[in-house]
Formats: structure tokens, C-alpha cells, sequence
């Protein structure tokens, strides 16, 4: 069969006259049926990753979920046997460009569990109990491998706190992600009995604060921490770095721990008044949200080891304190207030529990802010 192509092209001649003539181009073959995988969304790819992953899911599941997965929303039945006056608490956050050291390195399952910890301490610190967990993964083109590698991670935090990973998205997006990489988001959502709530509102002066350790940078100043570790320094995520006594990349690695299990021995005993989950912005950042109107936190600086991540991002750009407090966790990962009168008690239960602390400051009167001393 012959397709006729139609092109106008002016023909050569002598003189003022000119012709016009239309052009036969011959073609022996029909044109190309184009696909949505043309356009760089496998859909074949993307069914093998929902295989992957449904498995992983459906471990996470208790009896308050409905059906299974595929749904276009997914359903889940709020016990009201457990709960008398329940007051739902979200959050969602990600993990940032901590994904760049997994995308050096390939490893790709930690990151899922990072992401359930945070969402998990953001509501926690406000006495709820994790219910349930949603996804998102975006990349450019889906590696069925590496999304089961980071939803087995998200499973694997999800049963660890209790909740089940429900639903969520995975998104191919050509153009928009470099190769080989990929973003991943969380979103969580908990419940609480409105008298349980721990808001802040019932803290005041003369309140110990506690510090709980936290593993390392957690999710958060990794954009200085790499420009410090790989631009100033000019280390390799696989490079051994003295000063830490590991590789860099193992050190940034590092789980972003859960707190949930202590946060629900002190909230059931009643033993704290607030407690704040230090992520971005660090203490200077965090600690003033659960601050009452005319109190103010102290904290003094050395009552706690300072890891030496934190120490030696501090040398490498000769960073100013307060941009280190107000950057990194420095070490610690929760901070909870406890009324003096119940320090006793609530020092009895964390070493009943084996649970280290350190006793890093005290409200006092002021306006909503951090005083280091």
C-alpha cells in the first residue's frame, strides 16, 4: 500500500512564471500504533509492583479494615467499643532528601520505615494511637523491585506501631523524576479520646523536661548535612569517616526511631503534660508548640550527649550553635514535660523500662520560646 504525502514545494524554473506540483512519497509501512508505555507509563510494570506489594499490605490488616485491596478508596471501621468520645488526628510529612543518600546506596527499605516513625511520633505526642496509613510513591518510571523494597519497609513500620497500611498511590511520572529515583510521602491518621488528649494546654512553670535519645538526623537537615558531609568535606556515602566511626552513608542512614511505645506508658499513667517531636526546625522549632501562653522553655545545653554526627557537621562548616539548634535534633528525638510532683514516678517507669533519658531543662515563666543556658 502507498501513502500519499501531500508537501507543497516551489518548483525550479527560468523566468518570472512558477509552477507548483505535488510530491508521491512512497511508504511501505503503516504508522505505529502509540502507547501509553511509548509515553513512559508501563502499566504492565505497574501491575507487577501491586502484585509485589498487596501481600505486604494485607500482613498489616486488622478486623477494622473492610475489604481488600483495590478499591478506589479504602475502608476502615472505627472500633467505638474501644473508643467513648474519639477525636480522629492526622499528619503527613516525608522524607526529604534523606532519599538521596538511599538512591546512592540502594537501599531503599529503611526509608518506609522512617516515614511511618515520624508520621507515627506526630501523633502520637497528642496521646493518639495510630490507626491507619496511606502511601505516596512517585517516579519516573516504575522499578517493581524497588517498590517493594520500600513497601515492605512501610509494612514493617506499619505492624511494628500497631496500624494497618490500607491504601496509597504509585505514581509513574516520565520526565518529572531523574532515573533511578523516586519521592515518597506518608499520610496517618489516629484516634483519641477527647479527655486523653495531651495538647499542652495543662503545662506550667516549675514542669521537668525530659529528652528521649534520638538515633541520628532522624528525616530531617539533610540538605546541610550532605552539602557539609559530600560538598565541604568531600566524602563518599561508602567512605569510612573517622570522626563517626562508620561509613557516611550508614551514619545517615539511620532508622528514624519510634517513640510511640514510651509516649503510651507515660500517657497512660498520666505522668506528662506535653510532649513535642523533634523534627525539622529542631528544639528551637518544636519545642514552643506545645507552650501555654507566658511559659517558656529552658534547656540547658550539655545535659545530654551531643552524637558525634551532630559534633562533626558543626567542625566541617563551622556552623553557629543556634543554627545547629534550630536545624538538627542534636540528639534528642522527643521531649516531654512532667510535673515535678510526678518526675518520681515517671523517672520509675522509664527505667523500669529500660528507656534511657536525660533530664535536658524546666519550664519556667516566659513568652512561648526556647532559652538555652
Amino acid at each position: 500500500m502507498q501513502i500519499l504525502l501531500k508537501s507543497w514545494i516551489p518548483a525550479i524554473s527560468e523566468g518570472p512564471n512558477h509552477s507548483w506540483k505535488d510530491q508521491t512519497v512512497p511508504n511501505n509501512s503503516k504508522p505505529k500504533s502509540v502507547t501509553y508505555a511509548d509515553a513512559g507509563v508501563d502499566i504492565s510494570r505497574a501491575d507487577q509492583a501491586k502484585d509485589r506489594i498487596k501481600f505486604l499490605a494485607q500482613k498489616t490488616f486488622n478486623r477494622n479494615v473492610l475489604g481488600g485491596i483495590g478499591g478506589f478508596g479504602a475502608l476502615y471501621r472505627l472500633d467505638m467499643q474501644r473508643w467513648k468520645n474519639p477525636i480522629l488526628v492526622s499528619s503527613a510529612d516525608g522524607v526529604g532528601t534523606k532519599l538521596k543518600i538511599a538512591f546512592e546506596l540502594g537501599q531503599h527499605r529503611t526509608v518506609g520505615i522512617d516515614l511511618v516513625n515520624h508520621c507515627v511520633n506526630d501523633i502520637a505526642v497528642q496521646g493518639a494511637t495510630p490507626l491507619f496509613f496511606l502511601d505516596y510513591l512517585a517516579s519516573g518510571r516504575l522499578d517493581p523491585e524497588v517498590t517493594e523494597s520500600v513497601v515492605t519497609g512501610l509494612a514493617e513500620g506499619c505492624r511494628a506501631n500497631g496500624c494497618a497500611l490500607i491504601g496509597g498511590e504509585t505514581a509513574q511520572m516520565p520526565g518529572f523524576y531523574a532515573d533511578g529515583e523516586y519521592d515518597l510521602a506518608g499520610f496517618i491518621v489516629g484516634a483519641v479520646d477527647r479527655d486523653k488528649m495531651i495538647t499542652g494546654a495543662s503545662v506550667k512553670a516549675g514542669d521537668v523536661l525530659i529528652g528521649l535519645p534520638s538515633t541520628g538526623l532522624h528525616t530531617n537537615g539533610y540538605s546541610l548535612a550532605r552539602k557539609l558531609l559530600f560538598e565541604v568535606a568531600g566524602y563518599k556515602a561508602t567512605q569510612y569517616v573517622t570522626a563517626l566511626k562508620e561509613k557516611a552513608g550508614t551514619e545517615l542512614m539511620k532508622t528514624h526511631r519510634s517513640y510511640l511505645h514510651v509516649i503510651q506508658k507515660l500517657v497512660s499513667a498520666g505522668l506528662t503534660t506535653g510532649m513535642a517531636h523533634i523534627t525539622g526546625g529542631g528544639i528551637t522549632e518544636n519545642l514552643p508548640r506545645i507552650l501555654p501562653k507566658n511559659t517558656a522553655a529552658q534547656i540547658e545545653t550539655g545535659s545530654w550527649p551531643v552524637l558525634p554526627i551532630f559534633e562533626h557537621l558543626r567542625e566541617l562548616g563551622q556552623v553557629s550553635e543556634d543554627e545547629m539548634m534550630r536545624t538538627f535534633n542534636m540528639g534528642i528525638g522527643l521531649i516531654a514535660a512532667i510535673p515535678a510532683a510526678k518526675f518520681t514516678r515517671a523517672k520509675n517507669l522509664l527505667d523500669r523500662s529500660e528507656e534511657k533519658f536525660y533530664v535536658i531543662g524546666r519550664i519556667v515563666k516566659g513568652e512561648r520560646r526556647v532559652q538555652y543556658i
